[in-house]
């Protein structure tokens, strides 16, 4: 299976050389649950976008540092084809900024949320049973957003929400997925970007709690997440 990344935002500098790309981060993860996968990226940040929504066998959205609501070229362009996908009915998966723009260019509602930043790892309840998802409860996803979908579109389902976070996993018709949180997201590269962002980005007592609660081993990322997202691709292409 061919999956297509559309490239939305890049690491910090200052973690690129240890971590890579996001785009790498996703090919780490979905390769490791599934070796027959390929890959091909597109810097839609770049205005680099694919020209048919069957031009990959699937889809995948990548989180970045801008808001939806910021309108910039590329990202109605995005919209427009995320628009084409779901018309095609090709299965695409959204990661947080992914998550945020298909909701809004399928019909939802993205703002800064009231609430503050989400960050460190977050636990999500699943609300309604998920076939690639198999017998789980609860996920847990390291987090980094402050936006969040305030307003569902309507061929959304939630299937996963927090106290935090009402709309934090969605599917659309069985063939779209998306998270706020970050599968894609190790522990370590978690705690560098807090403490890159504390201060500067994040307030120092959200990111202090955030980084204490990595060092705790409380909750713990789950390491299914590639896995369970290879299944969804598997089950809807």
């Amino acid at each position: 299976m061919l999956i297509g990344i559309l490239e939305t935002g890049r690491p910090p500098e200052e973690l690129k050389s240890a971590y890579g790309s996001y785009a790498d981060m996703f090919k780490r993860l979905l390769g490791t649950a599934d070796s027959s996968f390929e890959f091909k990226v597109y810097p839609v940040l770049d205005n680099q976008l694919p020209t048919h929504p069957q031009e990959c066998a699937a889809w995948l959205v990548t989180g970045s540092r801008h808001g939806v609501y910021e309108n910039l070229p590329w990202m109605l362009q995005l919209q427009d084809f995320i628009r084409a996908v779901w018309q095609a009915q090709v299965p695409m998966i959204g990661i947080c900024f992914g998550h945020q723009i298909i909701a809004t260019a399928l019909g939802g509602r993205v703002e800064k949320s009231s609430k503050g930043w989400g960050v460190g790892l977050q636990a999500y309840k699943v609300q309604k049973p998920q076939a690639w998802l198999g017998e789980q409860s609860t996920v847990i996803f390291n987090a980094m957003h402050q936006d969040q979908v305030v307003e569902l579109p309507a061929n959304a389902e939630v299937f996963a929400s927090s106290e935090f976070c009402e709309y934090a996993g969605l599917v659309y018709g069985g063939r779209i997925l998306t998270f706020q949180g970050h599968p894609e997201f190790s522990t370590e590269y978690e705690e560098q970007l807090l403490n890159l962002r504390r201060g500067s980005v994040i307030p120092n007592p959200v990111a202090d709690a955030a980084l204490s609660g990595l060092k705790n081993g409380d909750l713990k990322p789950e390491a299914e997440s590639g896995q369970w997202m290879a299944n969804f691709l598997k089950q809807v292409s």
